[in-house]
């Protein structure tokens, strides 16, 4: 005979059961799974809609980019051609666009240029290129130099750590500015000869160098600093007590858990490379004619801009929204990648 305390005791242990075992049976437990920090991260990101909404502009933009000669082709025109020679109608008596807004139209999307009549529509489209192509060039070799400079300071530390901080001192103390218009034409003049025209590529590795040379010190401070926090911890002694050599402690332990603060870097270096292209480009020491670039359209504009205020619109609204964007993407993907966010 069963006593009333065994009863209770069995009714107890089957509501423990029942408790334990989730509404979904053994198919609803087998989705408890652990996630890859990865996958948290673009859990996070996915719930930022600005940072999704900024991300779709950024792909827009290099989509763009890539497939600029197929839509020229498509659109008829291209960047080099001057539409307003070959058709004075289309420039009056000053070489002003003829038409309302810039010469804005069925055949001319975005209005022509005043002076040459060259379209503005494609010499946008080239001009995203060409600055997206250099300063994603010019970013790379900032980061590459950056992560190798912070990790050999913050890692070996004493005096290779004293004499490459000291040199990234130096470094940051140059004016950055009057720099890039004293270097560049320094530069192009030791390639190519003082009678001869610079050809387009050798103005492109001159301002990657340029950019390069005085652009990497922010991200060598940041990775040195991450390695320092990094290089006492347990995982990093384990390594070098099994008898690890040091290329492969840094390659192995110290570079995986560096990838969030430098991807989060680069991400925000690479708009402001953009501006410090335009600004070359403006002054006169970048990119010259006929390449199509942001800031050689902002030099044309800015000397007729109370004739033809129309030709500074869609490139500056277009350098705005991708700057915007792309900043505003740097700071999600630092939220994502941060787990104590409360974003």
């Amino acid at each position: 005979m069963t006593s009333p305390i065994e009863i209770e005791g069995a009714e107890a242990s089957s509501v423990l059961d029942e408790a334990s075992v989730p509404p979904g049976g053994a198919k609803e437990s087998k989705k408890l799974e652990g996630r890859s920090p990865g996958q948290l991260m673009w859990a996070r990101f996915k719930r930022d809609r600005t940072g999704v909404v900024s991300a779709v502009v950024v792909l827009f933009y290099f989509l763009i980019a890539a497939a600029a000669p197929l839509i020229a082709k498509l659109y008829g025109k291209d960047p080099y051609t001057l539409y307003g020679q070959d058709n004075p109608e289309l420039l009056d008596m000053f070489t002003m666009p003829a038409k309302p807004a810039g010469g804005i139209d069925g055949e001319f999307w975005f209005g022509i240029e005043p002076g040459l009549g060259r379209d503005v529509f494609t010499q946008l489209l080239y001009g995203i290129r060409t600055s997206l192509l250099t300063a994603l060039a010019a970013t790379l070799l900032m980061t590459v130099a950056g992560v190798l400079i912070g990790l050999a300071g913050g890692y070996f530390g004493g005096k290779i750590d004293y004499w490459l901080g000291r040199t990234t001192d130096f470094f940051m103390a140059l004016p950055n500015q009057l720099f890039f218009v004293a270097a560049m034409p320094v530069i192009t003049t030791v390639f190519v000869a003082p009678d001869e025209e610079t050809p387009t590529y050798v103005r492109t590795a001159a301002i990657i160098i340029v950019l390069s040379f005085l652009g990497w010190m922010s991200m060598a401070r940041i990775v040195r600093a991450a390695t320092l926090s990094l290089r006492d911890r347990e995982f990093i002694e384990a390594a070098r007590i099994s008898g690890a050599s040091s290329w492969r402690i840094i390659r192995k332990e110290l570079l995986p858990n560096i990838v969030t603060p430098t991807l989060v870097q680069a991400t925000l270096t690479l708009p402001s490379t953009i501006l410090s292209i335009a600004f070359l480009s403006f002054v006169g020491v970048g990119y010259v004619e006929p390449t199509p670039d942001w800031g050689r359209m902002f030099s044309i504009g800015a000397n007729i801009v109370e004739q033809d205020p129309y030709y500074m619109l869609f490139p500056g609204v277009a350098m705005v929204v991708f700057v915007v964007a792309f900043n505003l993407l740097g700071d999600s993907v630092r939220d994502a990648f941060d787990p104590k966010t409360g974003r």
